[in-house]
């Protein structure tokens, strides 16, 4: 009995020491992978460095100016001790990259210089917000451009007009190259010289920043212009077969015909065939659409064809005059100049300059008379309605349409700011994420 009750206790000891030894290597294991594990807690990577122009900032001595007017490299240079010697070379050496003698007044530059007490290493102007320049000054003396890294931010903006769409958007601090995009997807159906108080806009765009400077416009991805016709989109779509602004139902944008050949203007005088003649002070029928501008202000033939007069004369002034096709001819009179190459014969494209706003020949102020003719008849070209373009491809069109269904709805949630608080508030710009 008693031999059995002391092999019951043996037997019970070697399992409660089996057991604790599996737990004491289970510990074992655990503290082992904790010490593996606290181990790559403790390596960090180290901070990534904003390097400065390609330069490591803690490696150099940094002097940030902007040039002076009437300063010369050589003057700078000189001050940060680099001998005449290195100026002369490096003018040599930069000359078909940047020259030193292309460097402007209020530019900024910095120089670079591992030991103050030496003369300074590198050189570094920015002659825009898109790139630098960087002059060597030691061991090998060069120039070399860079530019500098863009990023796209996408970004909305909306508001309503005024006064006139110019100002409503410079009041939103809105960049003038995203006027330019909205005229250019929305040229053919909004009438951009008589938008009117209330008109509302929407705009989905990307937005091309350096640092936190907005150096551009890129794409104008989606726009809404609302007036008392209703809604009016332009979608911007990309594919291999098509490329550019396309209405909900996948026609292009583009027209046959701009509605205007001239920019950020406004109608002085419209089609009427009973004038006053300003300055003959009798009735005259006035076959043509006056639109006044600054005198120098670009003017663009509205579609495709071919010059068939570019002249003066007592009336007209300098004049241009484009075949379009067997219907139709357009013309633009009281020119300062013609554009350079314009003359009869000359293919041109729909938004090529040819000619700049003047007023010679019977005019009282710049501006350019623009006429229309259809069929061998002056009509007025506003009230035309011309022929919608074809669609795109059957097979092309449920591609675009899963295209629009993304961004329209994005457009249509874009808030539009009441008046009072557009004056508020200098940008209504608001950031969105962008999902591929």
């Amino acid at each position: 009995m008693n031999i059995k009750k002391t092999s019951s206790w043996i037997v019970i000891t070697v399992i409660l020491l089996l057991i604790g030894i599996a737990m004491l290597s289970r510990s074992i294991i655990n503290n082992s992978n904790g010490g593996e594990n606290l181990l790559e807690e403790s390596i960090q990577e180290e901070p990534e460095i904003d390097l400065y122009f390609g330069f490591h900032p803690d490696s150099f001595f940094i002097f940030k100016d902007t040039i002076s007017p009437n300063e010369f490299l050589a003057d700078i240079l000189l001050r940060h001790k680099v001998p005449y010697s290195i100026i002369a070379q490096l003018e040599t050496a930069s000359r078909d990259v940047f020259s030193v003698r292309r460097l402007r007044a209020n530019r900024p530059y910095s120089i670079l210089n591992r030991d103050t007490t030496d003369a300074a290493d590198f050189f570094i102007y920015q002659p825009g917000p898109l790139r630098y320049i960087v002059y060597s000054l030691k061991d090998s003396i060069y120039a070399e451009e860079f530019q500098n890294p863009i990023d796209t931010v996408i970004r909305t903006g909306a508001g309503t007009i005024d006064h006139s769409l110019w100002v409503t958007m410079r009041r939103n601090d809105m960049n003038p190259a995203l006027i330019a995009k909205m005229e250019d997807a929305l040229a053919w159906t909004i009438d951009f010289h008589h938008v009117q108080p209330g008109d509302k806009f929407k705009l989905f765009f990307e937005d091309l920043m350096i640092g936190d400077e907005s150096v551009g416009i890129g794409r104008l991805l989606g726009a809404n212009f609302i007036n008392r016709s209703g809604d009016n989109y332009a979608i911007y779509y990309e594919s291999e077969n098509y490329s550019g602004y396309f209405d909900l139902e996948g026609r292009p944008m583009k027209r046959a015909f701009l509605r205007a050949p001239v920019r950020y203007t406004r109608i002085s005088s419209g089609f009427n065939p009973r004038r006053m003649h300003p300055v003959l002070r009798k009735v005259r029928p006035h076959l043509g659409t006056d639109y006044a501008a600054p005198h120098g202000t670009e003017i663009f033939s509205v579609a495709d064809g071919t010059v068939t007069r570019a002249a003066y004369n007592s009336g007209n002034g300098n004049y241009v005059r484009i075949r379009h096709d067997n219907t139709y001819e357009t013309q633009y009179l009281h020119m300062s100049r013609f554009a350079d190459g314009i003359r009869p014969g000359v293919r041109v494209r729909q938004g090529q300059i040819i000619g700049y706003v003047g007023a010679t020949g019977l005019a009282t102020g710049p501006h350019v008379c623009f006429r229309f003719w259809k069929n061998g008849v002056q009509v007025d070209h506003r009230r035309l309605n011309l022929p919608p373009p074809e669609p795109m491809s059957d097979e092309e069109l449920p591609i675009f349409h899963k295209h629009r269904n993304r961004i329209l709805p994005i457009v249509d949630a874009i808030p539009i700011p009441e008046e009072q608080d557009e004056k508020k508030q200098s940008n209504m710009f608001t950031s969105l994420g962008w999902l591929d």
